[in-house]
């Protein structure tokens, strides 16, 4: 049923396309193709250098770097894992 729909549509699509351009002779039918060749190429280069220009441009200014905080270590020394008594006698 879509199938049939869309293949509607496209005979449509294509027996309009014809009706406008048959009245055009081969070197204006190039004409024409080489002109939307070119403005749609341009537009799709513009679109594409476009975004990538403003990717990070609006949430860069919302998004906040924060520094590396020091590691706070204990100050204290406790006993020795191997010794408990942290009698340590260097011979």
């Amino acid at each position: 049923m879509i199938r049939k729909l869309i293949n509607r549509i496209s005979d449509w699509l294509e027996d309009g396309i014809r009706s406008i351009c048959r009245p055009l002779s081969p070197d204006a039918r190039v004409i024409v193709i080489l002109t939307m060749l070119l403005l749609f190429g341009g537009l799709s280069i513009y679109m594409t250098v476009s975004s990538i220009y403003n990717m990070g441009k609006k949430s860069g200014q919302q998004m906040q770097i924060e520094h590396i905080k020091r590691l706070e270590l204990e100050h204290s020394q406790k006993a020795d894992s191997i010794n408990q008594l942290n009698r340590f006698k260097y011979e």
